[in-house]
Parts: structure tokens; sequence; C-alpha cells
């Protein structure tokens, strides 16, 4: 499949102006993993991982880049990359686990908000009728195509920003002292911090299944990096507003800082401000679910070429009983950690990778 056919597979009536980049980007990095992530970057690095927050969004702009060439030079998106550099089976069995890494994603952003739903609200919530119901409403948006995904992320991140400036309210109660002396830690623990945030910034990837839909995709880039830079700039922030409100050791031990800070906002007419949080977090939550689902069933429609609503109600069936199965605190966070790691190694290594041995071999025929 060449570059020009797989640009024009995608009609245009059915892609999104380049701009939506920014919300597609924003949306699945600002996901679940920043109302707790503090609690594990601290454990690497102590209070000096904000300097880790810098250095794992300089890594993942650089990725981001990347991943643009990866795609500009293939022609489309992964599955014609997959297809193109190592042929049919092989080609079609990395497009098939890329597909799984996707699904895996959505199973865990919605497992974990389910946890924060019982945690914090219903303690007796059944996990069955939850995840079941949840998934419908996404799939409902997902089989409005890749435009009715992208009209939520836009909601998402407009509804999510009083969310943001919430979450300065602590600073009249902080202790700015806590963050001295500056730069304690050593490099390898920074390093090590860095990598952690990894499980928080992982979902830009998903541009390698979507960059088709995007209109003029060449312009695309500086909004995807901008999108990215105001992620940065919230995980930034909520770490520094924890940072200085926590002692270090009170950190290690609060699962969803963000919440408890939540905890003390106080306005006259509402006295249990968190209940409101968690309620508009929702909608921040249903676009992370809608963008992954749509890109792993996606990707097996692309892949096996079977139709996009079959892929879908198989994926929702397997949504539904992986929620259900996992039940407790360590087999949650079990399925946070090993899709941190496959992301991490995904984007840091196997993207990479992919561009090294595109290049090679488009040289190679290049001469022949």
């Amino acid at each position: 499949m060449n570059k020009i056919s797989l640009q024009q597979s995608v009609p245009d009536h059915l892609k999104v102006p380049p701009q939506m980049a920014f919300f597609l980007v924003h949306t699945m990095i600002i996901g679940i993993g920043v109302l707790g992530f503090e609690r594990y970057i601290v454990k690497d690095a102590g209070y000096d991982s904000w300097i880790s927050i810098l250095l794992g969004g300089v890594w993942v702009h650089f990725l981001v880049w990347i991943i643009y060439q990866l795609l500009k030079n293939g022609g489309g998106d992964i599955v014609a990359i997959h297809q193109s550099l190592f042929g049919g089976i092989i080609g079609r069995f990395l497009s098939f686990l890329v597909s799984l890494y996707f699904l895996v994603l959505c199973i865990t952003v919605l497992r974990t908000f389910t946890e924060l739903i019982q945690l914090w609200m219903f303690p007796q919530l059944n996990v069955w009728v939850f995840s079941a119901l949840f998934v419908l409403l996404a799939s409902y948006f997902v089989t409005g195509g890749l435009r009715t995904v992208t009209g939520i992320c836009f909601f998402s991140v407009v509804l999510g920003i009083p969310l943001i400036l919430l979450k300065f309210y602590p600073l009249q109660y902080s202790h700015v002292q806590n963050v001295f002396p500056v730069v304690d830690a050593s490099i390898m623990d920074l390093l090590k911090a860095a990598k952690t945030m990894s499980l928080s910034y992982i979902g830009f990837e998903l541009l390698i299944i979507y960059y088709p839909f995007i209109k003029r995709p060449a312009e695309s880039i500086k909004w995807a990096q901008f999108g990215i830079m105001f992620a940065i700039f919230i995980y930034l922030g909520t770490a520094i507003t924890s940072f200085i409100y926590y002692s270090e050791g009170q950190l290690k031990q609060v699962i969803w800082s963000t919440i408890t800070l939540w905890k003390i906002v106080e306005f006259p007419f509402i006295s249990r401000f968190e209940y409101i949080g968690i309620a508009i977090y929702v909608f921040v939550i249903i676009p992370n679910i809608c963008v992954s689902l749509w890109s792993a069933t996606r990707t097996f429609k692309r892949t096996f070429h079977i139709r996009q609503t079959y892929v879908l109600w198989g994926y929702m069936l397997i949504i539904v009983i992986t929620c259900g199965v996992v039940q407790d605190r360590t087999q949650i966070d079990f399925l946070n950690s090993i899709l941190g790691e496959v992301g991490f190694y995904f984007t840091s290594a196997y993207l990479p990778f992919l561009l090294v041995i595109q290049t090679i071999v488009n040289k190679v025929r290049g001469k022949s």
C-alpha cells in the first residue's frame, strides 16, 4: 500500500482538522493517572521528582516527532507500516499485538476509575454492571466515528479546566520549604522517576492509528506538541501543589492525592466538593475509553478486514469480563504496572526501532 492510496482511503468528511490533534493527544495523557501519580514518583526521587516530570515530558515531545517521521515515511497508520516492512503474516501479527495493547489500555483506565468510584462514592458498586454501562456509553460514541470521539475530547478539555484551577486551592495551606534543598536526588533516581511517569504519559502513541484521519497531517504536529506541553504543565502544577502540601511520608501513603486535596475545597453551597469533582471527572475519563477503544477496534479491522462493529462488540465483552475479574487493589496495581512497562518499551524502544528499520528498508528499496 503506497502513501497516496492510504491517504485517499479515508474520505475527507471523516477527517478532523489538524488543530484537533491538540485535544486527541492531550485527553489521552490527562486521564486517571493525574489523580495519584505523585505517590509513585516520590518513591523514586523524593520531592525532586518534579524534575523527572520535565525530563519525561521532553522525551515524549521527541517520541511524538519520531512517530510523525514514521507515519509520514510509511504512508499512513501502523498497520500499513507493519505490512510494508515485515510482510503479510508477521505484519498482521504485530498489528494484532498493537490492537491488544490499546485494548489493555482501555481496560486499565476503566477498571482503575471504577475502583475510584468504589473507594470514594459507592463501596457496594457492582463492577460488572458499572463496566457494562460505561463501555456501552463509550461504544455509542465510538460507532459515531473518530469525528464524534474528537468532539468528546474537545468537551473533555473544556469541562476539565475548572478542575485544573481548583488544584491550586490548597496553596494557601502549603509549606514551600518542603521542596528544599532542590536537586538532592541522584541522576539515576531522577531517570527512574521519569520512567515511572511513563504510565501517566502513555496514550499519545495512539497517533499511529488515527493519523490518516487528520486533514493535512503534517500541520498537526505542532498542535500535538502543544497538547503534550499543556499536559506537562498540568502534571507539573499538580505535583508541586502536592509536594508543598503533603510531607514526603504522607504522600507515599496517599493513593489518590488530588482527590484528597479536593476534600479541603470549601464553598458556601457545597460541603463535599470531592463528589462533584469525581462526577465531573467522568467527562475526562470517557474520551480515554473512547479513543483507546476506537483505536483498538480500528487496528483490528485494518489488520484482518473485519467490520469494526463486530470487533467492537467482541472487545466490549472482553472489557466487561476483565474488569469484573480484576477485584482488589493489588490486581489493579499489577494491571497498571504491566501497562506502564509495556507502554514504556513500546513507545521508547519499539517505535524508534521501527523508524530505524523503515529508514534502512526505504534506502535499500530506493537503490534497487
